[in-house]
């Protein structure tokens, strides 16, 4: 009996993992080089060194490309934001999000989105979808923490509590357009702590179990 064989894939199967790394890459480039309303499929092809079929391959548009990468970038990692405190949590989540959004690609192409999404209703149900859902599972655990610590209240509001952790560093990017420096990153600690209702030393002590 003769085991026969199995070829690997070829063509259009085989969307190698370096190709679409590459992609990306030349995509960030090209946003921040020309922004979305000037970014072609033909330009990201020249600067990944790829042809325009390994992109389509991938996605079917620009548009797809595009919300793709906002999607990835969504989900990167970040530290376990558990040190231990409330302004801790916010000093390392604050350094972590100032660190990337310092770099200079990002700091071009997330403007650049933000007003896009204002004219085209797909990038902008992607980005309220996938940042919302992001910002609320990042900053849902930290309140939660903050919570069972006794930090903040037991009945702090969820939503208005991450819009007020992750609203100020957004607006100084997009909106105001300033630098994230070391010390603006230190008040904010303290300027978000003390708006959640945080002690300002000690964690609030824990409501004693009610005696059945």
């Amino acid at each position: 009996m003769t085991t026969e064989k199995r070829r690997a894939p070829a063509g259009a199967a085989v969307l190698r993992d370096e190709i679409t790394t590459a992609i990306r890459r030349a995509l960030m480039q090209e946003l921040a080089a020309v922004g979305y309303g000037r970014l072609s499929i033909e330009a990201v092809a020249r600067r990944a060194g790829v042809s325009k079929t390994a992109i389509y391959r991938r996605w079917s548009s620009k548009l797809d490309l595009v919300l793709d990468l906002v999607a990835a970038a969504a989900h990167g990692k970040l530290p376990a934001l558990d040190t231990g405190t409330l302004r801790g949590d916010l000093a390392l989540l604050f350094q972590a999000v100032a660190h990337a959004l310092r770099h200079p690609l990002a700091s071009q192409i997330i403007p650049d989105l933000l007003a896009e999404a204002a004219r085209n209703p797909s990038i902008d149900a992607t980005l309220r979808q996938v940042l919302h859902a992001r910002q609320q599972e990042i900053g849902g655990r930290l309140v939660a923490r903050a919570v069972q610590r006794g930090e903040l209240p037991a009945d702090t509001e969820l939503d208005a509590a991450v819009d007020l952790i992750v609203g100020p560093l957004y607006w100084r990017l997009a909106i105001a357009r300033l630098p994230l420096t070391d010390g603006y990153l230190d008040n904010l600690v303290e300027s978000v702590a003390a708006g959640l209702g945080a002690d300002s030393v000690l964690p609030r002590p824990r409501a004693a179990p009610v005696s059945g």
